[in-house]
């Protein structure tokens, strides 16, 4: 359960092999499945952009529906609570004992439940003026009626996940990660089933029931695993509990910091809706989308994996090993994410088109988009340590001040780019997230200080900078220059780039044995 501070070895005919460290092995269990979920989620897309080829304007009716039920679902559900209430169960676990733990997670999902479900009524009564007035307030008077429309159903979704978010979280706790990340792969099941099966019935509509069949597959196939750690549920609220006035303050820096976040997703589309541009919005999502995969593949899987680990290590105050475990991430995380996202730059054009089957002028806009969230990859993977860094160590208001300086920044950066830059459109846009390679700058500057010993990992940036060089110009060189069709030639070029790139990042690759 605890962190081997050095690999086992073990001898092969002769040889001395380093086996995977325990968050190794978790790390590529967790990416394993989060790539199985990006397949799917491809197919999803995939489908539903063919079933809307010419009808793009609903594709951003559908996306923008999504915002305030996503917001709450960060806000009040799994997604806020996650980072703070791992911490704090695995103390529980560790100091106090598995049904201490259980009857604090009952409480808090007690008090998540009931507020989710109180504030996904107030968004049901006064959607049609949030769609109308923060939203989408650019959008044709016809599309923002079916924007709320969609809204109020897709609540019920954010009702179920305010549950399975914090069974993921107390899953995780436990240090267990198969059905929590096969959990996502669930949810992008019942959206196909939707889109595949729904939309002929009940049209646009039918994509939000998929998503709820998803949600409630979601939480299904965490719940046996409840019960493998001996979950009792304990149905009371009292707030004058010291366990959930002890996740209450934990948990309210987080809630905010997490309204920075989604304030920012609820500006990017504002901001979409103004510059008239059809599929401006559904870009977005879908730029954003295509830059998630490698940052899931690789900052989320291993933040993830940690977490638990560094929750250990600091109510312990292992101090030595906790700045450590995180070097060794940043390190892996750097090196990997700077050629990754210059390779990937080089050769999707010709696969946004493959894969969505969108016309010329909406997948060129998407690629333009794509590459500009690229910009921000390591900036997205390493963030994701840098919080759990803090909320490993409760403190979680240095990721709130940070995240109000990126909200500020993106905002400002975003807003200029559409005034003076409006022709370019929704990459600019894209763009305004360079805030958060700033943000996450900040974040190590002052986790650094804190641990009296410097973070080091420019070795890793310089690496990652040359591979980044050298990988995406011959990826570039390979797609233009081989002949044949446009897909395979760019995929052949991005996998040479890649193998090209190898050999300057090899030593983090290897020290993925050791995380």
């Amino acid at each position: 359960m605890y962190l081997l501070k050095i690999p086992r070895l073990t001898i092969i005919k002769g040889i001395r092999v380093s086996k995977l460290s325990f968050l190794a092995k978790t790390s590529i269990l967790i990416a394993f499945f989060f790539f199985i979920d990006k397949i799917l989620a491809f197919v999803r897309v995939g489908i539903t952009s063919r079933i809307y080829t010419d009808e793009v304007h609903l594709l951003d009716v559908f996306n923008s529906a999504n915002n305030v039920p996503d917001v709450l679902f960060a806000l009040i559900s799994g997604g806020a609570l996650a980072m703070a209430f791992i911490p704090l169960m695995s103390d529980y676990l560790t100091t106090r004992g598995r049904d201490a733990a259980w009857d604090l997670f009952s409480r808090v999902a007690n008090l998540a439940f009931i507020v989710t479900g109180a504030a996904a009524l107030f968004v049901a009564i006064f959607a049609q003026q949030l769609v109308d007035n923060v939203i989408v307030p650019g959008f044709t008077a016809e599309q923002r009626v079916l924007v709320a429309e969609l809204m109020r159903l897709n609540l019920i979704s954010t009702i179920i996940f305010s549950i399975s978010g914090l069974v993921m979280a107390s899953l995780q706790a436990n240090q267990h990660f198969l059905l929590p990340a096969m959990a996502p792969v669930l949810y992008n099941v019942g959206q196909i089933i939707g889109a595949i099966l729904f939309v002929p019935r009940f049209g646009i509509h039918g994509l939000v029931y998929g998503v709820i069949l998803g949600a409630a597959f979601h939480l299904a196939i965490q719940i046996p695993a409840l019960f493998k750690y001996g979950f009792k549920w304990t149905p009371a609220l009292d707030l004058r509990n010291t366990g959930l006035l002890e996740a209450l303050k934990l948990l309210g820096p987080r809630l905010l910091t997490m309204g920075g976040i989604q304030l920012i997703v609820i500006a990017r589309d504002y901001l979409a809706s103004l510059l008239g541009q059809p599929g401006a919005v559904t870009s977005l999502a879908y730029g954003w989308m295509i830059m998630q995969v490698p940052e899931t593949l690789l900052g989320t899987a291993i933040a993830t994996a940690m977490l638990p680990t560094l929750a250990e290590l600091a109510s312990r105050e292992n101090w030595h090993e906790f700045r450590l475990t995180v070097e060794r991430a940043l390190r892996i995380l750097i090196a990997l994410t700077i050629p990754i996202a210059a390779v990937l730059a080089a050769g999707i054009n010709p696969l946004v088109r493959a894969a969505f089957g969108l016309d010329a002028e909406t997948s060129t806009l998407i690629t333009w988009t794509t590459r500009a969230y690229l910009l921000t990859l390591t900036g997205f993977s390493i963030q994701e340590v840098a919080a759990r860094s803090f909320y490993a160590r409760k403190e979680p208001l240095y990721p709130l001040y940070a995240v109000i300086l990126r909200l500020a920044m993106f905002i400002g950066i975003g807003y200029l780019g559409v005034t003076l830059f409006q022709t370019v459109g929704a990459p600019v846009i894209a763009f305004a997230e360079i805030a958060l390679l700033i943000e996450s700058i900040i974040l190590f500057g002052w986790l650094s200080n804190k641990m009296h010993e410097p973070i080091l990992v420019w070795s890793a940036v310089g690496r990652g900078v040359v591979a980044a060089l050298i990988g995406g110009a011959t990826a570039y060189g390979v797609a233009v220059i081989v002949p044949g069709s446009a897909v395979m030639t760019a995929l052949l070029g991005m996998v040479i780039g890649g193998v090209v790139a190898l050999p300057f990042i090899w030593s983090e690759i290897k020290l993925l044995l050791k995380l």
